[in-house]
């Protein structure tokens, strides 16, 4: 299939997420127009110098009209922007995110959808530590994952459509429930993002000598968790205190499971140590399988 899904694309946010989808809407050409808001004049900006739309100077010029509606914000000013959004989305409209938590969207968004608009959370699982405007780039998606969450009695039309957009902007679509979404995305992604918080902390709570050495001698493993630590801090905050149950839950047996390998460093049983590395060995050469890595 080829030509414009929809006649009219806004993007709520134009930070990272929001600016590559801006350039990939336009590369694929999925829209006749793209409309664009930020709260941030500096992202506006940006957005209007980058030409990655029509960049309009409030929420309602934006969304006025679009076929479809993706909220890229961070999921902590989804609970203030559902009212405004509901005075003006079009009858038949889908609306859409891209929030890492998905029962939290389904919380602050759901009330306020009007009738005869289609609702369908999002989240593509893809990114980098930058953000910003200038931080996108339209092959983002490229081969990475995108998980729909419907809520009860979506439109299937609809939801293909939606599923249509991501597959043209270069996703595989996966099709899930929201707090199976949650539970999943605690353990791939959000724990990995405590433990890389977690470990730079530290090292930044060292003696200053310790400290200078720490980054001059960086080995691959410590620059990796630099790398993840330096993502956006309000998104990150918001992730976690929108999905903390899942997260909690998940950190409880990640916990016991470093308190077994403590004890079996303490206690020297190499065995122990060595059959816990050789069956995580495996799951990275499923994730290379997958094309993942």
């Amino acid at each position: 299939m080829s030509g414009p899904l929809f006649a009219r694309v806004a993007l709520v946010g134009i930070g990272l997420i929001g600016s590559s989808l801006a350039r990939g809407v336009k590369a694929e050409g999925l829209s006749s127009e793209i409309a664009i808001f930020d709260a941030s004049p500096d992202a506006r900006a940006a957005a209007r110098e980058l030409g990655l739309g029509k960049v309009e100077d409030s929420l309602a010029a934006a969304v006025t009209g679009a076929d479809l509606v993706i909220i890229a914000t961070p999921i902590g000013a989804y609970a203030d922007l559902g009212p405004e959004l509901a005075r003006h989305l079009k009858p038949g409209a889908i609306l859409s995110d891209v929030g890492s938590v998905k029962q939290a969207v389904v919380r602050d968004l759901g009330p306020h959808v009007p009738e005869g608009v289609h609702f369908i959370p999002g989240h593509p699982i893809a990114g980098t530590e930058h953000s910003g405007p200038r931080a996108g780039f339209a092959e983002l998606f490229k081969g990475r994952w995108c998980i729909l969450t419907p809520v009860p009695g979506s439109d299937t039309a609809a939801v293909e459509r939606l599923q249509t957009f991501w597959q043209r902007i270069g996703s595989m679509v996966e099709v899930m429930e929201p707090r199976h979404h949650d539970q999943v995305l605690a353990i791939t992604s959000h724990l990995p993002h405590l433990i890389a918080y977690t470990i730079v902390d530290t090292a930044t709570n060292l003696e200053e000598s310790t400290q200078s050495e720490v980054i001059k001698f960086s080995a691959s493993g410590f620059r990796d968790f630099t790398r993840i630590a330096a993502s956006d801090p309000t998104m990150w905050r918001d992730i976690f205190l929108n999905n903390r149950e899942a997260v909690l839950e998940i950190l409880g047996r990640f916990t016991e499971d470093l308190t077994a390998l403590q004890r079996a460093i303490r206690w020297g049983e190499g065995d122990k140590l060595f059959d816990v590395f050789t069956r995580t060995r495996e799951v990275r050469r499923g994730i290379i399988d997958a094309k993942q890595a």
